[in-house]
């Protein structure tokens, strides 16, 4: 009896590759996938290459076509009420509080790998194992299982994956991990898949985060850290940590922001020199190659998605880790993920607190 796997299709050329390569390998396959667009909220923009967005129905019926033309089961279950209580709603809130959030870290955790499956399951779909187009590795070592970077560190995902619990990593696949996009795109190619060139999705929304939040404006001011007002916002949610470009501002020097106020909506900035920290404070953390830390360990923090894992020296205190980089980093964001690495290995990883010092 084949084992079964529902594959968690998003319309791309990732998850339909690994749908494919999955049948190949002699899987029992079912696409799952969730409707996430909540049509209640005015003017959003198409999707574009974004997760989020009123493109969505295309999305859908490609995603059933597809299951059509290689033979297999899809099922696509309303989520929009769920992404809006777990996900839009975590994102606003943090907006509101002055804190950068990173919603498809979020959407991964309590989205992808729990309600999809939950929902599966309540639909009577038996599965032994849940697969993602995420380019990232498992491994197990030792009874623990290990979460690691896929081969192309150009795409790898396991950032957006840190808080993937033992349970959760112990019935997951992620075949693309030991090939590069490239071979991906060439891959799909070779098996006739529509989606073989079509562009990655970039960020959870393409359009203005405003037509999400959802805030009327409200007038403040922009203080540079020296006390001097340099000018007004209609509101920091429209701003974040280490932005440069679009401040509204001119000065004899590049602008950051460097702080949040939001009791008193205050949008602090200062110079480069002023952006950099090389302290944070971690919380709400999850161990993955570890049960938990238990001193100071030495280490590669990656504090953005985008940003190059550097050496760091983290120190438990209490349920949280004090971060401390050999060098300075530019804008230490809280509400930011910050996940740390044992070369190729996820070690585990939580959401900045503050910087310090």
């Amino acid at each position: 009896m084949p084992k079964t796997v529902i594959v968690g299709l998003s319309g791309g050329v990732d998850s339909s590759l690994v749908a494919c390569l999955l049948k190949e390998k002699g899987y029992h396959v079912i696409g799952v996938s969730m409707s996430i667009y909540d049509k209640d909220i005015p003017a959003l923009k198409a999707a574009g290459n974004a997760c989020y967005g009123s493109e969505e129905k295309k999305d859908i019926k490609d995603i059933h076509l597809f299951g059509e033309k290689i033979g297999i089961e899809t099922y696509v279950f309303d989520c929009s009420e769920d992404y809006k209580r777990l996900v839009l709603s975590y994102f606003k809130e943090a907006y509101l509080q002055g804190i950068t959030p990173n919603p498809c870290v979020k959407c991964n955790a309590v989205m992808k790998f729990g309600l999809l499956q939950q929902k599966a399951l309540e639909a009577g779909i038996h599965f032994d194992y849940f697969a993602t187009g995420h380019y990232a590795r498992i491994e197990e070592e030792n009874g623990r299982y290990i979460l690691k970077r896929g081969i192309d560190i150009k795409k790898d995902q396991t950032y957006f994956l840190y808080r993937l619990t033992q349970n959760q990593l112990a019935h997951t696949l992620f075949p693309l991990g030991d090939l590069t996009k490239e071979e991906v795109r060439t891959l799909a190619k070779n098996r006739n898949l529509d989606t073989y060139d079509k562009p990655d999705s970039q960020d959870f929304y393409a359009g203005d985060y405003n037509d999400l939040l959802q805030i009327p404006p409200k007038k403040g001011k922009i203080m540079h850290v020296n006390g001097t007002i340099l000018g007004y916002h209609q509101g920091y949610w429209n701003y974040t940590i280490g932005q440069r470009k679009g401040l509204g501002i001119s000065y004899t020097e590049p602008l950051f922001v460097l702080e949040l106020d939001a009791h008193h909506n205050i949008v602090w900035v200062g110079s480069a020199t002023d952006a950099q920290k090389q302290d944070a404070l971690v919380s709400d953390l999850n161990w993955i190659a570890v049960s938990k830390l238990t001193g100071p360990l030495s280490v590669q923090a990656k504090q953005r998605s985008t940003a190059i894992p550097q050496p760091a020296l983290i120190v438990p205190e209490g349920d949280k880790v004090h971060v401390h980089f050999e060098k300075p980093q530019k804008s230490i964001t809280p509400g930011q993920s910050m996940v740390f690495y044992d070369n190729d290995i996820v070690l585990g990883g939580g959401i900045i607190e503050k910087d310090m010092y």
